[in-house]
């Protein structure tokens, strides 16, 4: 059994790693997470050591890393020497640092002095004791890892008061092949979310011409109720394949063609969502999202 695993593994696995040169002995992923089926397959298809790493800008970017040998997903490894790492309470969100959850903080040395003439800013990112809020929820795990379970920055609560952390929603959306970009939005007047998207024009008319036999540019294709409804059904089977409860699921979606850029103002010059500016740009779209649904 064995040896056919390993017949196998060289009859699949050698054409990629010789695609890449050949020569491939380490990479690194980070930025935005990463699927743990993902990873587990890049790590056995290329033959190399592939970490993942957490951090932000605002802490010169990686404040964990996986160890080397780490074959195990779903975690962004242990923090590094330069800094320290703790949990602090999000109690709105039932996560306690006595069960060892919480928010992420992080000191040390790669820790930044402070957003440039924005003191308001920083005094919000930065505590008195010199901590850095991330507003990422982790988890310690037993081998002293971390898990980044949830996001606490953007939160809102619906209608009926449920906490909603809308990236944590979007990062289980973006698994899809078919979405390139998905902006998940609620509020307290709203009993449900709804969610702006942006499919993958590279992966969209493929997979509409084999699932749909549809064909036509992207822009017809991203206009067809048939297409909607399946990037819609996709994207409610992500969600509860990564445990998403009833009221995280978006109760529909607009598709929209143009990629969320910084050109066009939706995202910051670190590529992160403008979310104000996205709910703004969208307002419209949101408004006859709710007003086609019925509860």
């Amino acid at each position: 059994m064995m040896m056919r695993l390993l017949m196998l593994s060289f009859v699949l696995c050698c054409p990629l790693q010789a695609s890449l040169g050949g020569r491939v002995r380490l990479m690194l992923t980070g930025a935005a997470p990463i699927s743990p089926t993902v990873l587990t397959f890049l790590r056995a298809a290329i033959g190399c050591q592939l970490y993942e790493g957490y951090g932000q800008t605002e802490c010169t970017a990686g404040c964990t890393l996986t160890m080397p040998g780490e074959y195990n997903a779903g975690h962004v490894g242990a923090p590094l020497p330069c800094n320290s790492l703790k949990l602090v309470d999000v109690s709105e969100m039932n996560y306690l640092a006595v069960n060892g959850e919480g928010e992420v903080c992080v000191k040390g040395p790669n820790v930044f002095q402070g957003y440039l003439k924005d003191p308001e800013k920083t005094a919000e990112a930065i505590d008195a004791d010199g901590w850095l809020h991330t507003g990422d929820v982790g988890k310690w795990l037993p081998n002293g890892t971390l898990k980044i379970v949830d996001r606490k920055k953007h939160i809102f609560k619906l209608a009926q008061g449920e906490y909603i952390a809308p990236e944590k929603i979007e990062n289980v959306y973006m698994r899809s092949d078919a979405v390139a970009q998905v902006f998940v939005h609620g509020d307290s007047l709203q009993a449900c979310l709804v969610a702006v998207v942006v499919p993958d024009p590279d992966f969209l008319s493929g997979w509409t011409k084999r699932t749909l036999g549809l064909e036509g540019s992207f822009q017809e294709l991203c206009g067809r109720a048939e297409v909607k409804a399946a990037i819609f059904e996709d994207m409610m089977r992500l969600g509860k394949e990564g445990g998403l409860k009833s009221f995280e699921q978006v109760k529909s979606i607009y598709v929209h063609t143009e990629l969320f850029s910084i050109e066009n103002g939706l995202l910051t010059p670190t590529l992160k969502a403008k979310r104000n500016e996205q709910r703004q740009y969208f307002r419209s779209q949101i408004d006859n999202l709710y007003s086609g649904i019925k509860m």
